[in-house]
């Protein structure tokens, strides 16, 4: 098995392509902040949210309102507050897969062992705990801008594809990026069951072209980043490629129409992204809400 990044840096490395963050990426990212425009690529949070039928879908309980008459009781001033609890799955929403979610054999990323991801313990190695900040150049494939639409189902996106991106924005690939694919998917489906099945996206080829030119994470505005289904012979092949041999993390549901009309209007493709992920110890995957600054 080609095991990519396995041992690059180190044999207890969780963290995986992440490490390719260095200062001199991050002051590339930043460099790349000359408007400050600041975008939000997430989905809402709700009814609405990328959540599968098989998910259960994000709950809300209020524990307290406004109309508390104990709280307004003790307080002289009549000062009252209200307060959530809010439940909701790690792989719905726009989210980053860690590298405990996707493995193959016995072995997750780096050679550490699988028999450590349960559900009676979690992932107690490579889980979202172990994903670090990233700020970072992002380069977005805008596939329906250069497809004058949203992608149809089961569409896959391929070398060829990348390729003309990034020689059309005269974008050379950097160690350190953020790739982000618009396929129009979130637009053209947003909140329905559609969403989650034929979804256009990266292919096997695709994955190997970006792991080659040590992309440190990959995004799309679908629900798994790569097309569905997958090629006869073999499952889920994007995840096993940049997750599992070159420990890429995955970020999955993000809605990018924004961004997309943005770097347009300015005439560029390249932006900084900001991805601050919550260290949820032993989970496999957490959500996030993407920042693009121009």
């Amino acid at each position: 098995m080609n095991t990519g990044n396995w041992g690059r840096w180190g044999p207890d490395d969780e963290v995986g392509a992440l490490n390719l963050v260095d200062p001199a990426a991050v002051l590339g990212g930043l460099a790349l902040a000359t408007q400050g425009r600041v975008l939000s690529l997430a989905q809402p949070i709700g009814p609405l949210a990328g959540v599968p039928p098989h998910r259960r879908a994000p709950q809300r309980f209020m524990d307290r309102d406004a109309g508390d008459y104990a709280a307004g009781a003790r307080s002289p001033d009549g000062f009252r507050f209200a307060e959530d609890t809010v439940v909701f799955g790690t792989h719905s929403g726009t989210h980053l897969d860690a590298l405990a979610h996707a493995w193959s054999g016995d072995e997750l990323y780096n050679g550490h062992a699988a028999t450590g991801t349960r559900s009676t313990r979690g992932a107690q190695r490579c889980g979202a705990d172990k994903l670090v900040p990233v700020l970072t150049r992002g380069v977005l494939v805008d596939l329906v801008a250069a497809r004058g639409g949203p992608l149809e189902p089961s569409v896959p996106v391929g070398v060829d594809d990348l390729e003309r991106a990034y020689s059309g924005s005269g974008v050379e690939a950097r160690a350190g990026d953020a790739v982000l694919l618009r396929t129009g998917w979130w637009e053209r489906h947003a909140g329905a069951p559609e969403y989650f099945d034929l979804e256009p996206g990266l292919d096997a080829g695709a994955a190997d072209w970006l792991a080659e030119r040590d992309v440190a994470l990959v995004g799309a505005d679908n629900y798994a980043v790569e097309v569905a289904p997958s090629a006869p012979g073999s499952t889920f092949p994007v995840h096993l490629t940049l997750m599992h041999r070159h420990g890429v993390p995955l970020l999955e549901n993000l809605d990018l129409r924004a961004l997309g009309q943005a770097l347009a209007e300015a005439g560029r493709s390249t932006f900084l992204l900001v991805v601050a992920p919550l260290p949820l110890a032993g989970s496999t995957g957490g959500p996030v809400n993407p920042v693009a600054v121009l």
